[in-house]
């Protein structure tokens, strides 16, 4: 017969596996397996490069670029807020962070979406201004207007990897927050059997 122990730690293994078989399903756990840490990091990159990139073009002074709007600033806070928010939401998630984070992203997704359009208006401006001299040794040089093309390209095409992952992490967040009932397993161990004990000798 086995000992009451040994039916102790089997039931406890059961125990274990049952939880984390509980947690496995839960909605906000399907979120942290998602990796929300990771894209939160990446969205941080994007945002430190973002304000890098605004501080070179806030050094022209003449053409307009997306500096004209603050574009590269406030974008570049919204990308690190979010990423922050991520990593924060990946380690301590809860209901309430994740609905923090869901705003964010769709603020931060709205605000893309602006800046997309009127960089599109920019590299317009610049590109037409190059073709009809607007760079003259006067203005800016031609090597400057070339340099803030390619900077006002590269900060459009950081911004659509943005939403692509904000897009991604908007659904996640939205069925993490979808499920609103909470999963009970119930699991009924039988006590274990005590061994019988030999009546004394009379």
């Amino acid at each position: 017969m086995e000992d009451s122990g040994s039916v102790r730690a089997r039931s406890t293994e059961h125990g274990n596996q049952d939880r984390r078989e509980l947690l496995s399903t839960k909605p906000l756990h399907r979120f942290v397996q998602k990796e929300p840490k990771s894209l939160g990091v990446v969205i941080l990159i994007f945002g430190c490069a973002e304000l890098i990139m605004g501080f070179l073009l806030a050094g022209d002074s003449v053409t307009i670029t997306s500096c004209y709007l603050y574009i590269p600033f406030w974008q570049g806070a919204l990308f690190l807020v979010c990423g922050i928010l991520s990593i924060y939401a990946g380690i301590h998630p809860s209901k309430k962070m994740v609905t923090v984070c869901l705003s964010m992203y769709m603020v931060s997704f709205f605000g893309i979406l602006f800046s997309v359009g009127s960089r599109i208006t920019f590299l317009i401006l610049l590109d037409t201004s190059r073709y009809m001299g607007g760079f003259s040794p006067t203005r800016v040089p031609q090597e400057r207007g070339n340099f803030l093309i390619a900077i006002e390209a590269l900060l459009f095409v950081s911004s659509l990897c943005v939403s692509v992952l904000l897009i991604f992490l908007l659904c996640v967040a939205r069925l993490a927050l979808k499920s609103t009932r909470t999963q009970l397993i119930l699991h009924q161990i039988a006590p274990p059997v005590p061994e019988a004990v030999p009546e004394a000798a009379e």
